[in-house]
């Protein structure tokens, strides 16, 4: 298995993913790495504007929906106000989930 990028972090209570947001996007789809080094995301462009939570809304249900993985275990830990924001997957293994986000 090669190496995991630098935007996905392993921790003690699942799998850290650091994105990179677009809103007001046609649609919502993962575009891919963006950055250089250790400041690399997965950027993700989101079809709801960055209005009153709905663009973090949306990214919650758009990853649920991409990787199958229950709202319960999808969790916004950073960057509620950023285009920047980490994500948590609860009890998650880091090589199925690179394979539901595809990168």
């Amino acid at each position: 298995m090669k190496a995991a990028p630098s935007w996905i972090t392993v921790t003690d209570k699942g799998v850290l993913v650091r994105f990179q947001i677009q809103p007001k996007a046609s649609r919502s789809e993962i575009v891919g790495p963006h950055g250089e080094g250790e400041n690399v995301r997965l950027k993700v462009r989101i079809a709801a504007p960055p209005v009153d939570g709905a663009a973090n809304e949306e990214l919650l249900s758009f990853l649920k929906k991409l990787t199958g993985i229950p709202s319960s275990r999808i969790h916004l830990i950073r960057g509620d106000t950023s285009k920047m924001k980490d994500v948590l997957f609860e009890g998650v293994a880091v090589a199925a989930l690179r394979e539901k986000l595809k990168h």
